[in-house]
Protein backbone atom coordinates (compact mmCIF):
# COMPACT_ATOMS: atom_id res chain seq x y z
CA UNK A 1 0.00 0.00 0.00
CA UNK A 2 1.38 3.12 -0.61
CA UNK A 3 1.37 6.64 1.25
CA UNK A 4 -1.56 8.29 -0.96
CA UNK A 5 -3.15 5.00 -0.44
CA UNK A 6 -2.73 4.40 3.56
CA UNK A 7 -3.50 8.08 4.18
CA UNK A 8 -6.46 7.51 2.75
CA UNK A 9 -7.75 4.47 3.94
CA UNK A 10 -7.53 6.01 7.82
CA UNK A 11 -9.31 9.47 6.34
CA UNK A 12 -11.98 7.23 5.03
CA UNK A 13 -12.15 5.38 8.43
CA UNK A 14 -12.10 8.10 10.49
CA UNK A 15 -14.90 10.42 8.40
CA UNK A 16 -16.81 7.04 9.16
CA UNK A 17 -16.44 7.41 12.47
CA UNK A 18 -14.48 10.33 14.00
CA UNK A 19 -13.77 9.09 17.58
CA UNK A 20 -13.77 5.36 18.06
CA UNK A 21 -14.17 4.46 21.63
CA UNK A 22 -13.18 1.05 23.48
CA UNK A 23 -15.81 -1.36 23.62
CA UNK A 24 -14.60 -2.21 27.06
CA UNK A 25 -16.58 -0.57 29.76
CA UNK A 26 -14.22 1.33 32.46
CA UNK A 27 -13.85 4.80 34.34
CA UNK A 28 -10.56 5.25 34.79
CA UNK A 29 -6.91 3.96 34.35
CA UNK A 30 -7.00 1.60 36.34
CA UNK A 31 -10.47 -0.22 36.20
CA UNK A 32 -9.54 0.23 32.18
CA UNK A 33 -6.18 -2.01 33.08
CA UNK A 34 -8.22 -4.90 35.07
CA UNK A 35 -10.88 -5.34 31.91
CA UNK A 36 -7.63 -5.26 29.47
CA UNK A 37 -6.55 -8.28 31.20
CA UNK A 38 -9.76 -9.86 31.73
CA UNK A 39 -10.44 -9.38 27.76
CA UNK A 40 -7.67 -11.71 26.85
CA UNK A 41 -9.27 -14.67 24.80
CA UNK A 42 -12.37 -13.24 26.08
CA UNK A 43 -14.84 -10.87 24.81
CA UNK A 44 -15.70 -7.47 25.54
CA UNK A 45 -19.19 -8.13 25.51
CA UNK A 46 -18.72 -10.98 28.36
CA UNK A 47 -16.39 -9.01 29.79
CA UNK A 48 -18.59 -6.05 30.33
CA UNK A 49 -21.06 -8.38 31.86
CA UNK A 50 -18.74 -9.09 34.86
CA UNK A 51 -16.72 -6.08 35.56
CA UNK A 52 -19.83 -3.35 36.47
CA UNK A 53 -20.31 -5.42 39.79
CA UNK A 54 -16.72 -5.94 40.04
CA UNK A 55 -15.76 -2.20 39.71
CA UNK A 56 -18.89 -0.98 42.09
CA UNK A 57 -17.15 -2.90 45.32
CA UNK A 58 -13.46 -2.29 44.19
CA UNK A 59 -12.16 0.38 41.43
CA UNK A 60 -8.97 1.00 42.59
CA UNK A 61 -5.91 -1.01 43.23
CA UNK A 62 -6.07 -0.87 47.20
CA UNK A 63 -9.84 -1.74 47.22
CA UNK A 64 -9.02 -4.96 44.22
CA UNK A 65 -6.37 -6.30 46.92
CA UNK A 66 -8.84 -5.83 49.94
CA UNK A 67 -11.27 -7.55 48.46
CA UNK A 68 -9.09 -10.88 47.42
CA UNK A 69 -8.88 -13.76 45.63
CA UNK A 70 -12.12 -15.40 46.67
CA UNK A 71 -14.17 -12.63 46.22
CA UNK A 72 -12.42 -11.64 42.77
CA UNK A 73 -12.51 -14.81 41.69
CA UNK A 74 -16.60 -14.98 42.09
CA UNK A 75 -17.31 -11.95 40.17
CA UNK A 76 -15.50 -12.32 37.05
CA UNK A 77 -16.52 -16.61 37.12
CA UNK A 78 -17.97 -16.22 34.05
CA UNK A 79 -15.07 -15.06 31.85
CA UNK A 80 -12.55 -17.33 30.10
CA UNK A 81 -9.96 -18.61 32.04
CA UNK A 82 -10.56 -16.61 35.46
CA UNK A 83 -8.25 -18.64 37.57
CA UNK A 84 -5.45 -17.42 36.85
CA UNK A 85 -7.07 -14.17 35.64
CA UNK A 86 -8.02 -13.73 39.57
CA UNK A 87 -4.40 -14.28 40.53
CA UNK A 88 -3.31 -11.59 38.01
CA UNK A 89 -5.94 -9.01 38.91
CA UNK A 90 -4.78 -9.32 42.50
CA UNK A 91 -1.01 -9.45 42.46
CA UNK A 92 -1.52 -6.55 39.95
CA UNK A 93 -3.83 -4.65 41.98
CA UNK A 94 -1.11 -5.45 45.35
CA UNK A 95 1.89 -4.32 42.79
CA UNK A 96 0.34 -1.32 42.14
CA UNK A 97 -0.29 -0.19 45.85
CA UNK A 98 3.03 -1.65 46.67
CA UNK A 99 5.57 0.36 43.81
CA UNK A 100 3.14 3.06 42.30
CA UNK A 101 0.90 4.62 45.34
CA UNK A 102 -1.90 2.90 43.39
CA UNK A 103 -1.29 4.98 40.55
CA UNK A 104 -1.12 2.89 37.09
CA UNK A 105 2.06 3.78 35.45
CA UNK A 106 2.50 5.65 32.28
CA UNK A 107 5.29 3.74 30.48
CA UNK A 108 5.21 0.28 28.47
CA UNK A 109 8.09 -0.60 30.87
CA UNK A 110 6.59 -0.38 33.87
CA UNK A 111 3.37 -1.70 32.74
CA UNK A 112 4.95 -4.69 31.21
CA UNK A 113 6.38 -5.80 35.05
CA UNK A 114 2.77 -6.17 36.82
CA UNK A 115 1.42 -9.36 36.85
CA UNK A 116 -1.03 -10.45 33.65
CA UNK A 117 -0.14 -7.10 31.95
CA UNK A 118 1.99 -8.13 28.09
CA UNK A 119 2.97 -5.57 25.39
CA UNK A 120 -0.41 -5.49 23.76
CA UNK A 121 -2.05 -4.99 26.96
CA UNK A 122 -0.11 -2.04 27.77
CA UNK A 123 -0.28 -0.14 24.41
CA UNK A 124 -4.27 -0.28 25.02
CA UNK A 125 -3.64 1.76 28.09
CA UNK A 126 -1.08 3.85 27.08
CA UNK A 127 -3.62 5.02 23.97
CA UNK A 128 -6.84 4.75 25.19
CA UNK A 129 -5.95 6.42 29.20
CA UNK A 130 -3.57 8.54 28.57
CA UNK A 131 -3.41 9.17 25.08
CA UNK A 132 -0.14 7.90 23.61
CA UNK A 133 0.22 7.13 20.08
CA UNK A 134 0.93 3.41 20.27
CA UNK A 135 -0.41 0.50 18.20
CA UNK A 136 -1.83 -2.30 20.46
CA UNK A 137 -1.72 -5.21 17.51
CA UNK A 138 -4.77 -8.17 18.28
CA UNK A 139 -5.50 -10.79 15.95
CA UNK A 140 -8.09 -8.44 14.18
CA UNK A 141 -5.35 -5.60 13.43
CA UNK A 142 -2.94 -8.50 12.44
CA UNK A 143 -5.10 -9.62 9.97
CA UNK A 144 -6.04 -6.57 8.69
CA UNK A 145 -2.92 -4.62 8.25
CA UNK A 146 -1.20 -7.84 6.31
CA UNK A 147 -4.10 -8.72 4.44
CA UNK A 148 -4.82 -4.90 3.03
CA UNK A 149 -1.48 -5.12 2.03
CA UNK A 150 -0.40 -2.33 4.93
CA UNK A 151 2.20 -4.54 5.89
CA UNK A 152 3.77 -7.94 5.23
CA UNK A 153 5.06 -9.29 8.69
CA UNK A 154 4.64 -12.54 10.50
CA UNK A 155 3.81 -12.09 14.52
CA UNK A 156 1.67 -9.22 15.96
CA UNK A 157 5.14 -7.58 17.42
CA UNK A 158 6.41 -7.48 14.29
CA UNK A 159 3.63 -6.08 12.39
CA UNK A 160 3.17 -3.58 15.78
CA UNK A 161 6.56 -1.85 14.92
CA UNK A 162 5.95 -1.94 11.12
CA UNK A 163 2.63 -0.08 11.48
CA UNK A 164 4.26 2.64 13.58
CA UNK A 165 6.56 3.14 10.89
CA UNK A 166 3.71 3.79 8.22
CA UNK A 167 0.54 4.42 9.62
CA UNK A 168 0.45 8.90 9.11
CA UNK A 169 1.36 10.80 12.50
CA UNK A 170 -2.08 12.53 12.02
CA UNK A 171 -3.93 9.33 12.50
CA UNK A 172 -1.98 7.09 14.87
CA UNK A 173 -4.09 8.23 18.17
CA UNK A 174 -7.14 6.35 17.10
CA UNK A 175 -5.42 4.16 14.41
CA UNK A 176 -5.71 0.69 16.31
CA UNK A 177 -9.13 1.58 17.47
CA UNK A 178 -10.21 1.82 13.89
CA UNK A 179 -8.85 -1.38 12.92
CA UNK A 180 -9.97 -3.03 15.49
CA UNK A 181 -13.47 -1.93 14.81
CA UNK A 182 -12.94 -2.76 11.37
CA UNK A 183 -11.65 -6.36 11.18
CA UNK A 184 -14.33 -6.66 13.99
CA UNK A 185 -16.76 -6.14 11.75
CA UNK A 186 -16.48 -5.83 8.22
CA UNK A 187 -13.10 -7.33 7.59
CA UNK A 188 -13.83 -10.42 9.37
CA UNK A 189 -11.50 -13.48 9.64
CA UNK A 190 -13.64 -16.35 7.84
CA UNK A 191 -15.79 -14.32 5.24
CA UNK A 192 -14.58 -10.40 4.98
CA UNK A 193 -17.67 -8.44 4.16
CA UNK A 194 -16.07 -6.64 1.02
CA UNK A 195 -19.22 -5.39 -0.20
CA UNK A 196 -19.91 -3.09 2.59
CA UNK A 197 -16.40 -2.33 2.76
CA UNK A 198 -15.21 1.53 2.64
CA UNK A 199 -11.76 0.77 2.08
CA UNK A 200 -12.26 -2.00 -0.63
CA UNK A 201 -10.74 -0.53 -3.75
CA UNK A 202 -7.27 0.35 -0.99
CA UNK A 203 -7.10 -3.13 0.07
CA UNK A 204 -4.82 -5.87 -1.45
CA UNK A 205 -6.27 -8.27 -0.64
CA UNK A 206 -6.97 -11.00 -3.22
CA UNK A 207 -9.62 -13.20 -2.49
CA UNK A 208 -12.41 -10.35 -1.93
CA UNK A 209 -16.31 -11.51 -1.66
CA UNK A 210 -18.70 -10.63 -3.83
Amino acid sequence: MTKKQMHEFFARLRDRNPEPKSELLYHDPFTLLVAVVLSAQATDKGVNKATPALFAVADTPAKMAALGEDRIRDYIRSINFFNNKTKNILALSQALVAQHGGVVPQTREELVKLPGVGRKTANVVLNVAFGQPTMAVDTHIHRVANRTGMVKEPTPEKTELALLKVVPAEFMSHAHHWLILHGRYVCKARKPDCPACPVRDLCGFRDKTN
